[in-house]
């Protein structure tokens, strides 16, 4: 393990994390807030530290090998975590324990959007950006490596998406260029969403806001109501909706859509069109149960239960209602159907999408070969196998997602909360999702210490698609 050339990339990436500390400053002194001054410490602090991480290797120029290249991006994840804590840790307008700022800051950067605070009408528009702009940021760097690092695990992620697509390429030739691309499409999802927010009736700062977050599938809102601030202009709801349902589908389908100007691989993808029917089946079962329970109208019930179901299964934890007081099979339903996920390639959190499409592919095989057991049935996706290896992966990548959800719930359990909410909030962590039930129905703040670095603890695992952290801990990991 190269660890000099390790700390002088994480120094330098600490570095450039700083710049990020300028743009709430620029927002702070637009709008005559005093909140700059501890985004100005917080830059000398993590510039500071980078600088000690970077400067005695400096000179030092060798390859990094794929082992440091994954201890790298767990490392930086943990990093940024701490580091883009501070603002929240020495802001005087939000006064945050060091555990709630963390919690906080690595619930942005994962674009969990499980939050500590309370009150966000009334703090300061430079902190209010800048949780957004954390979950904007989290979620380029989950895109980044979904397509670019994930493949060296074989989890079934990139590998799915490849022999799903009408072709056998690469996004492009080189891991550089591929994440420059990714890049440049999330910046026009980005924009494309923000000036559709604004003509749709948000004000400027709104809107730039909750692109980031859309976009990002991350949840964070300017306003305690969540999107459900703007209850009242229903053009934003459908914003809300169609980039939701976007950002939940595969970046790599986005780029082939641009770059051949046509629809026809997010139409011939078999990921994207399970991920589409997905939301239209369980989008119907919410309308209609919400309808026939009396809940809401019908035109109300169609409103809400479709943006929720929405909102829910892509993880991007966006509310327009407390679902959690609608009766108890909806809030249940549709925290499992946050599992599911988003597409593979995706800002979005949970299992992937297409990850339940080969599962079940493989066990409708399984049961042919009971019924024939000498025959010969392959799992396939448009025609093409999958890989055996990319098959077990993706079991072995199941097993150990409940076997890490089983943990956490037990654990949040023993640190005192009931069922119900331990549950719901081990889900919400681990799927990236943000809101629960019970206590965490509102929001965080009042759990305990424990159980709050439980589910920090979670949404790195979520994020990073667990084994990525699990390999560090094995011994084969760190032998030469």
């Amino acid at each position: 393990m190269n660890f000099s050339m390790i700390s002088k990339v994480l120094g330098m990436l600490m570095m450039i994390f700083s710049l990020t500390m300028l743009p709430p400053i620029l927002v702070a002194s637009i709008y005559g807030e005093g909140t700059y001054q501890e985004f100005l410490l917080s830059f000398a602090i993590i510039v500071s530290l980078g600088m000690i991480m970077w400067l005695p290797f400096s000179r030092k120029k060798t390859d990094l090998r794929i082992r440091d290249g994954l201890l790298i991006t767990v490392l930086f994840w943990l990093e940024l975590g701490v580091v883009g804590s501070l603002p929240f840790y020495l802001s005087n307008s939000i006064d945050l324990s060091f555990t709630d700022a963390i919690f906080e800051s690595m619930s942005g950067l994962t674009t969990t959007g499980a939050t500590i605070l309370s009150g966000l009408d009334l703090l300061p528009k430079a902190i209010l950006y800048y949780r957004q702009q954390l979950q904007w940021l989290g979620g380029i760097g989950i895109v980044v490596i979904a397509i670019a690092v994930m493949p060296m695990l074989g989890v079934g992620v990139v590998q799915l998406y490849r022999a799903g697509s009408t072709s056998d390429s690469k996004l492009t030739p080189r891991i550089q260029d591929t994440a420059k691309v990714l890049f440049i499409v999330y910046i026009c999802l980005t924009l494309a969403c923000l000036i559709a927010y604004w003509i749709a009736g948000m004000s400027l700062f709104d809107a730039i806001s909750h692109s980031f977050s859309t976009v990002a599938i991350g949840g964070f809102s300017t306003h305690d109501e969540s999107i459900g601030f703007f209850d009242g202009t229903p053009a934003v709801m459908v914003v809300c909706i169609v980039f939701m349902l976007l950002s939940g589908l595969s970046f790599g389908l986005h780029y082939y859509a641009w770059i051949r100007k046509s629809i026809g691989h997010y139409l011939h993808n078999q990921e994207a069109k399970l991920y589409l029917s997905l939301l239209v089946l369980g989008s119907i079962i919410v309308c209609l149960y919400l309808y026939s329970q009396g809940i809401y109208d019908q035109k109300n019930s169609l409103y809400h239960g479709v943006f929720q179901f929405v909102s829910i299964m892509t993880t991007t934890g966006f509310i327009t209602e407390k679902f959690s007081n609608w009766p108890s099979f909806l809030p249940f339903f549709l925290l499992f159907f946050s599992f599911f996920g988003a597409c593979a390639g995706s800002t979005g959190g949970g299992l992937k999408t297409g990850r339940l499409l080969i599962m079940s592919k493989q066990i409708v095989c399984h049961t042919q070969r009971l019924i024939h057991p000498n025959g010969v049935f392959q799992v396939k996706i448009r025609h093409k196998n999958v890989p055996r290896s990319v098959v077990d992966g993706v079991w072995a990548f199941f097993g150990v997602y409940l076997a890490v959800f089983s943990l956490m719930v037990l654990l949040l359990m023993a640190s005192g909360l009931d069922y119900v909410s331990s549950w719901s909030a081990a889900a919400a962590s681990l799927n990236n999702l943000g809101p629960g039930l019970g206590v965490v129905a509102d929001n965080y703040s009042g759990i305990n210490m424990f159980a709050k670095w439980v589910l920090c603890f979670g949404m790195i695992l979520g994020r990073l698609e667990i084994f990525l952290c699990l390999m560090l801990l094995t011994p084969m990991f760190w032998r030469k």
